[in-house]
């Protein structure tokens, strides 16, 4: 029985497939760079409820975000860094509490769920650029830089670059997701 229990939270090949097929049309670059301003941000919520459902039914979030990336072509560290990016997606709406029936729903729908836990309480949730859009435009719809955090946190985050920035921007340099002269703005309006 404790077999069985096992192989049920790792899912099945087949499981995983269905799950990240489900959402690599989501993440495609090819896709996101055809998008209008910010218009990866409902994708974002729809595919953390495809990763919550897969995650609920016994399948690992990690494969299918893994499986999801290679799907649509993305290798190395693009591939890391953006399958990355989408558990953590996931991880910061289950700790506010986003993932309720009602939160599921609008996520679904690609609509900002309610924050349910924590002192953002009663919040919608947003999606954030790690990397400002206002100061690397090319980051707008970029996976690997968008994160998940409550509207109000968003909003007093402005367009700071910090060295949190400032890491991301080189790692997104080296896996070609950030050209030269995006890093070079980065790193120098840093503060």
């Amino acid at each position: 029985m404790v077999l069985l229990v096992g192989s049920a939270v790792a899912g099945t090949a087949g499981d995983i497939e269905s799950y990240a097929r489900k959402i690599s049309s989501l993440v495609d670059p090819a896709k996101l760079a055809t998008l209008g301003e910010r218009g990866a941000n409902s994708r974002v919520e729809k595919y953390v409820a495809i990763l919550a459902e897969a995650k609920a039914r016994g399948v690992a979030p990690k494969k299918v975000a893994a499986k999801a990336v290679v799907f649509v072509g993305m290798k190395g560290k693009a591939a890391v860094l953006t399958s990355q990016a989408m558990v953590r997606n996931l991880v910061i709406a289950e700790r506010l509490g986003c993932l309720d029936s009602e939160g599921l729903q609008e996520m679904h729908r690609g609509e900002a769920p309610t924050v349910r836990r924590g002192p953002y309480r009663g919040e919608k949730l947003s999606v954030d650029h790690v990397i400002p859009r206002a100061v690397v435009p090319e980051l707008d719809n970029v996976i690997a830089n968008l994160e998940l955090m409550p509207l109000k946190m968003n909003e007093g985050k402005n367009a700071k670059i910090g060295s949190r920035q400032v890491d991301l921007a080189r790692k997104l340099h080296k896996a070609g997701l950030l050209s030269s002269e995006g890093l070079r703005v980065v790193e120098r309006k840093r503060k």
